[in-house]
């Protein structure tokens, strides 16, 4: 796909009329079932009078640069139709014609587009044809062209804007997760057959997608009020009860931010400004303390139009996702450093992680939970082995002992005697691995869903680390505040486990392997999104801590 050159304010401005028709009251989105539903054949009664030539629809396809990558998909579309119209209904285009030129011409992630998804040409040919409110003029040459023009750009739109780039210009993102398969046609068949009504009822995209879409349409109304100053960056800190200009400043950031319901542009440190700045600093994954820090400061700093390129950034990665989420799962965002446990496609509970560091960066990819293993054994890792652990047992004899190590054989036999100093970590040909036991770097419970990275969910003994801020402090395997909970929650259909029998394995002392069994092999996805919209429906903001925002902005905006 071209690269899309995006101007944001501009663009942000326009979706007003999108978002209009897409509020369902909450209700649940019905586009699986809509999708089933017009998977059927085809009765006469489904169908419009009209009827395209398909020589000139092979001729069209044949002459078109910009269709021949769906030329197969427009012309199994009518052939299943008999050439019967889609958009043209006797003397009038319809109202679903109507729907999606207007979503085409303000969808804000298009922009200044060059992939052909702002069609001038389909454009004009549009106001051309459609005279008089959608009335066409009988016998127009130009309403097949129409027709067909229609039809060909819905393909061009649904891959590019519903299914995202291809997974080969992401190859160098680290995303690993399978991407998801569209259904062009049925979703085509589905937005004509309901001939009124929204476009955007069907699309698609998961539902954090039209969320972030409407947080992107807030940001730029507020960039278009144009109270955004940058506000001084101070070491002193501002607490409850005192004055200052600062406080005036970020006042009226919180204020148009949506933080502080009622505007004040006084000086004084009010209790209302104290739970703004809780809500705001929770929102943006900082320390939530409620006074006014070069951190609180900093994130206001932002310039809108960064954070608005952060939620299109977003708006991206979900192209790319399952639309409709369903069963039991796992989900692990990486800059939020959470676990979401979902049960029947809705949130349960969720609680920390730590992740890998930088350089150390844990994959995201997706697999299912097979295992679940108590007072496990830590194998240490070849590079863990080579930079770690042989240059402290070589400056220390005593350090294996001390970390309740042990060096056996590939078969799990002890080995003494090891004369370390010949070895590294390439050529060592042993395994040093520590013993079940409070000591041990995997805590007391395992989670492991295999793959090729190694990765994996486990209980930890530095339980202090789920405090900090930023907990992107492991070698890539993904540490749980609540590990116990996490093997109730996985084994809670298993009628041979229980949370005694749970809390007893986890402090045996002695490895104990669990094979999950059927539905228990929940799927676990290790995700990175940066900005996302919480349970309470409050836009959430984190750091690109792996730099995956600015390497996919790059192709998004050629930067």
């Amino acid at each position: 796909m071209t690269m899309r050159h995006v101007p944001l304010v501009s663009i942000c401005l326009l979706i007003c009329t999108l978002l209009a028709c897409q509020q369902n009251g909450g209700k649940k989105n019905n586009s699986k079932a809509s999708l089933e539903r017009n998977k059927k054949v085809l009765t006469k009664q489904d169908l419009l009078p009209q009827v395209l030539d398909s020589n000139a629809l092979g001729h069209f396809l044949d002459s078109s640069t910009l269709y021949k990558p769906y030329a197969d998909n427009v012309r199994d579309f009518y052939a299943k139709r008999e050439y019967h119209y889609a958009w043209v209904d006797h003397d009038s285009l319809t109202e679903q014609a109507g729907n999606f030129m207007n979503m085409v011409r303000t969808d804000p992630a298009l922009g200044n587009d060059t992939s052909g998804l702002q069609s001038k040409s389909l454009d004009a040919l549009y106001n051309d044809v459609g005279v008089d409110s959608g009335k066409v003029h009988p016998g127009d040459p130009r309403i097949a062209q129409l027709e067909m023009m229609l039809t060909a750009h819905f393909f061009l739109y649904a891959d590019k804007i519903w299914g995202g780039r291809t997974s080969d210009s992401t190859k160098g993102l680290d995303w690993y997760i399978p991407r998801k398969k569209l259904d062009m046609a049925s979703l085509l068949q589905s937005v004509i057959s309901q001939k009124s009504g929204s476009f955007t009822s069907d699309e698609p995209v998961n539902r954090q997608y039209k969320l972030l879409r409407d947080e992107l349409k807030k940001l730029a109304d507020v960039d278009k009020a144009g109270q955004w100053d940058t506000i001084a960056v101070s070491k002193n800190i501002l607490k409850p009860g005192q004055q200052s200009p600062v406080v005036t400043s970020v006042k009226i950031k919180l204020h148009a931010l949506g933080d502080l319901p009622d505007a004040d542009t006084s000086a004084s440190f009010t209790p209302a400004l104290d739970s703004a700045l809780r809500n705001f600093e929770d929102r943006m994954g900082l320390k939530v303390d409620g006074q006014i820090t070069p951190a609180v400061v900093k994130a206001l700093n932002v310039p809108l139009k960064n954070r608005m390129e952060q939620i299109l950034v977003n708006m991206e990665r979900l192209r790319w996702v399952p639309a409709d989420p369903s069963g039991d799962y796992l989900l692990v965002n990486i800059p939020a450093y959470k676990l979401y446990v979902y049960e029947d496609g809705k949130l349960a509970w969720n609680c920390n992680v730590v992740v890998g560091k930088p350089g150390g960066s844990t994959v995201i990819f997706t697999k299912k939970m097979q295992y679940v293993v108590f007072s496990p054994y830590w194998n240490v890792a070849p590079g863990i082995l080579a930079h770690e652990v042989l240059p402290a047992v070589k400056r220390n004899p005593g350090y294996l002992a001390r970390e309740n190590m042990e060096v056996v054989t590939g078969t799990g036999k002890p080995v003494s005697g090891v004369n370390f100093n010949k070895y590294s970590g390439s050529n060592f040909p042993y395994i040093i691995r520590q013993k079940p036991g409070g000591k041990n770097s995997l805590g007391k419970v395992k989670f492991l869903f295999p793959n090729e990275y190694n990765i994996y969910l486990h209980d930890t003994p530095s339980k202090g680390l789920f405090n900090a801020t930023d907990r992107s402090f492991s070698h890539g395997c993904i540490r749980v505040q609540e590990p116990e909970k996490l093997a109730n929650w996985v084994l809670r259909k298993d009628s041979l486990w229980n949370a005694d029998k749970i809390h007893t394995a986890m402090n045996a002392g002695k490895e104990k392997y669990v094979q999950l069994k059927g539905d228990e092999q929940v799927p676990v996805y290790i995700s990175y999104f940066t900005a996302f919209v919480d349970s309470q429906g409050r836009l959430n903001m984190r750091s690109d801590v792996y730099g995956h925002d600015a390497e996919l902005a790059k192709l998004l905006f050629a930067k």
